[in-house]
């Protein structure tokens, strides 16, 4: 049963609508039979380890309150994971969002703003889809409403998630979502960290929390990428979009990264030959440059395995061929890294 199944199972009123959208949110976005230390997860060099997909503690209350200075808050936590109205801390930050990215459409389609944010951040469960071509971003979701797009670890619900969101789109609303993302450019809020320990941690809504109190301290990163919020309560509780991740990688991956993407390595293809030079995009081809590394290692990943296909997925294929997990790694870390303006 897929989660949109689950919640058209909850015969809702007016009343009570709100505290069914977080009642599904919690069992989507809160299981605690899915919360694991990092230390449990497998990290064999070969296949990512569930670092790159992730998947789930207990949330507050749907009534607890939060605010952020300088915001448009207070929200409530429930307002806050709202699937159809979620809170927007900063709207003078953003331009007018249309209707499927603020609200989107009841029962099938979660607003965009909810996951993605209202300035097309994300999350490293998501993606971050600031600044991408409209033509590409209208690609990608018709890719998702014909099953041409799913993940290669099957615990990545969010994906097929997606799928049924998709599906639930008109025509219409995906022009304006293109269009509306499309507008703002992609400035990074990632910073690269190379080291060898990383704080212990769990996963909490598809990212790692470092552990506080018992079980606190610091363990090795080994052959992964660690992206963690710079403050946990404003980017997992709160979901403010202003609050940014550290990604902590291993040491020498960026150099090792830069050679792959700028040369080829003798494993793939120069990177700057679809992407462009500056690796922020060209005509339709995305920009890869200062984005989400553990979504960069997703994508790498699913293409090679056949998980995600389609028509410029295609052109992908013998650039991953040759390409080993830790180059996956290597690469993402590096582009993550990049200093770009705009």
């Amino acid at each position: 049963m897929s989660v949109i199944e689950m919640f058209r199972l909850l015969r809702v009123s007016t009343t009570n609508f709100l505290q069914a959208i977080t009642f599904l949110l919690v069992i989507i976005l809160g299981q605690n039979v899915l919360a694991q230390n990092i230390s449990d997860a497998p990290d064999d060099g070969v296949t990512p380890a569930d670092w790159a997909y992730s998947v789930a503690p207990p949330s507050p209350d749907i009534n607890t309150v939060f605010d952020l200075p300088g915001s448009a808050g207070p929200f409530t936590y429930g307002q806050i994971r709202n699937a159809f109205a979620p809170a927007d801390w900063y709207p003078d930050d953003h331009p007018t969002m249309p209707d499927i990215v603020a609200n989107g459409r009841y029962p099938d389609v979660w607003a965009c703003a909810l996951c993605h944010y209202p300035n097309g951040k994300g999350r490293p469960e998501n993606a971050g889809i600031a600044g991408l071509p409209k033509d590409y971003f209208i690609q990608q979701i018709r890719d998702f409403q014909n099953n041409m797009r799913k993940s290669a670890q099957p615990r990545k619900f969010n994906t097929s998630l997606m799928v049924t969101i998709a599906q639930g789109m008109t025509d219409q609303q995906i022009e304006e979502a293109a269009e509306y993302y499309g507008s703002m450019p992609w400035t990074p809020w990632v910073r690269v960290v190379e080291t060898d320990e990383v704080p212990k941690s769990r996963f909490v809504v598809g990212m790692y929390v470092p552990i506080e109190g018992e079980g606190a301290g610091m363990e090795p990163l080994g052959m992964r990428i660690m992206e963690t919020p710079e403050d946990v309560e404003r980017a997992e509780i709160m979901r403010d979009p202003t609050a940014g991740f550290i990604a902590y990688a291993p040491i020498g991956s960026v150099a090792k990264g830069q050679e792959l993407v700028t040369n080829g390595g003798g494993k793939t293809i120069q990177c700057g030959v679809c992407h462009g030079a500056d690796l922020m995009g060209l005509g339709y081809v995305p920009g890869i440059a200062g984005r989400s590394p553990s979504y960069t290692v997703r994508q790498l990943y699913d293409i090679k395995m056949g998980s995600r296909r389609g028509t410029s997925t295609n052109l992908m294929q013998p650039v991953v061929t040759g390409l080993e997990v830790e180059d996956m790694i290597n690469i993402a870390a590096y582009l993550a890294s990049m200093d770009i303006e705009n």
